[in-house]
């Protein structure tokens, strides 16, 4: 089975991430976790859509 990258879901995790860090009942020590999760996950979406204009470029 092969393990695909979903780009729509990793976008709304990001959504929910920017919601909960915008939220004033957030704790501060919440953040440093939340931002971690984001940088992986901009970093996986940035490689996917790399990966496709490599796909569409090579057409």
């Amino acid at each position: 089975m092969e393990n695909t990258f979903d780009y729509a879901k990793a976008m709304a995790e990001l959504e929910e991430i920017a919601r909960t860090v915008e939220n004033p009942e957030t704790k501060l020590e919440q953040l440093d976790s939340l931002i971690s999760r984001s940088k992986v996950l901009i970093k996986a979406c940035r490689d996917y859509l790399r990966g496709i204009q490599e796909k569409i470029d090579s057409l």
